[in-house]
């Protein structure tokens, strides 16, 4: 838990809409935001004047505990486990920014997927071999081919480039464990999308023109896949 003080700072910094500069204080006041301030704590409030600051509350601690959780369930020998680590160290930012203004920052996407692909490399050299790497790229880049395939064709009633993006890396964590665990983590980030959209309708808290972040259900699916039986 040492490092969601270091998450919360990340998360309050690039959760601002796209275009627009990185926060440096708060917005209520000004203060500067930095390590070590008390507004970076669980409170998650300014303690000049009370704003809250970034990430709602208790969220960037319990997306961590959620990450360590399928970290220490997820049946993977220890050099896949790092690459699943350094995957959800990326994505559990990706998630709270994406929830917060509806964007997946670049400089979030690509570090997650080229760590995650390097990593699995090495699990590949001493593990298994070639193939389950040469099966993951395959699956990471036609992924994010197939995202950003719907941005270009539909628009803004497709997936953003930034879901492409993201695309990538869970391709390639997926990809890794064989084509149905790819297929299965694809499915449930659709039925969760779709059971929470579904809800959100109901309560009347949004409408059919409206657009949800799919980066979280992304990363919900895949997350929920590697705790699966294989």
């Amino acid at each position: 838990m040492a490092v969601t003080p270091v998450l919360r700072l990340v998360v309050a910094r690039h959760g601002v809409p796209a275009g627009a500069p990185t926060r440096a204080g708060c917005d209520g006041c000004g203060l500067p935001i930095r390590l070590g301030r008390p507004g970076l704590g669980p409170a998650a409030r300014c303690p000049a004047c009370g704003a809250r600051v970034g990430a709602p509350p208790g969220s960037v601690e319990l997306a961590v505990l959620a990450a360590l959780a399928v970290l220490a369930l997820a049946d993977a020998t220890l050099a896949e486990r790092a690459a699943l680590a350094w995957w959800l160290g990326w994505a559990v930012p990706l998630a709270l920014v994406d929830l917060a203004v509806h964007r997946l920052p670049d400089r979030f996407t690509w570090p997650a997927a080229a760590g995650t692909a390097a990593l699995l490399g090495v699990a590949a050299l001493t593990g298994p071999g070639p193939t389950p790497w040469l099966r993951a790229m395959t699956a990471g880049a036609g992924l994010g081919l197939a995202f950003a395939a719907t941005t270009l064709l539909l628009g803004r009633r497709g997936f953003g480039l930034g879901d492409a993006k993201l695309a990538l890396s869970v391709g390639v964590l997926l990809g890794w464990y064989g084509w149905p665990v790819l297929v299965a983590g694809l499915l449930l980030t659709f039925a969760l999308s779709a059971v929470v959209s579904l809800g959100l309708l109901l309560a009347r808290r949004v409408s059919w023109s409206s657009h949800l972040p799919f980066g979280p259900f992304l990363i919900l699916g895949t997350c929920t896949a590697h705790l699966l039986p294989t």
